[in-house]
């Protein structure tokens, strides 16, 4: 399985802000997309965390800002300036600036401010990433590279189903190997009786 070659989506809940200035008429959706150090458990027993040097090599890419992932609602973009984006100790800020001709986004821009949508996504690549497969039957990923393509505001975060079942598939061929290891170390004991 090549998961560089797979599209992940990870969610989180976030403290996403509305901002209006007045003197300019400008009006923002900004918050947190990703978060450093901070393990989000994929299911029970497997857990993911982004690195502080995740987003190191990729802030230059085009990136998009969507709606719920959707690549026919964008709220902004990186290239033309209405997405900005920027990394500090926390993890990955943006600020969204809002076009007020665009009924989709000034809509959203509502619900962000009266507190109806309050999550956010990013999709990406994974480039580079540490695996602990540890002794207590958890796996944890750190994510230390990846390709970024969109951060979004979402209506229901969730992990994206091609993602976790990747992450899925991983974690049982582990379990399955340390399976039949346990089993052919038992054979070996039986033998030796």
């Amino acid at each position: 399985m090549n998961r560089e070659k797979e599209r992940q989506f990870r969610s989180l809940q976030s403290d996403l802000n509305t901002r209006a200035e007045k003197d300019n008429d400008e009006m923002y959706i900004e918050g947190y997309f990703a978060v450093f150090n901070n393990p989000t458990e994929l299911w029970r027993g497997a857990f993911e965390e982004v690195d502080p040097s995740a987003f190191d090599k990729t802030l230059g890419n085009d990136i998009r800002a969507l709606i719920n992932h959707d690549t026919g609602l964008v709220l902004g973009r990186n290239k033309s300036k209405t997405l900005e984006l920027k990394v500090d100790s926390h993890g990955l800020w943006g600020r969204i600036t809002i076009n007020p001709n665009d009924s989709d986004a000034v809509n959203l821009y509502e619900r962000v401010k009266r507190g109806d949508v309050d999550q956010c996504s990013f999709g990406f690549n994974i480039l580079n990433e540490e695996t602990d497969f540890r002794e207590d039957g958890t796996v944890k990923w750190i994510l230390k590279e990846i390709d970024l393509h969109e951060v979004s505001v979402v209506t229901f975060p969730a992990y994206s189903d091609t993602g976790v079942q990747a992450r899925q598939a991983q974690y049982n061929d582990h379990y399955e190997r340390k399976r039949e290891q346990k089993k052919n170390q038992l054979k070996e004991r039986l033998k030796r009786c």
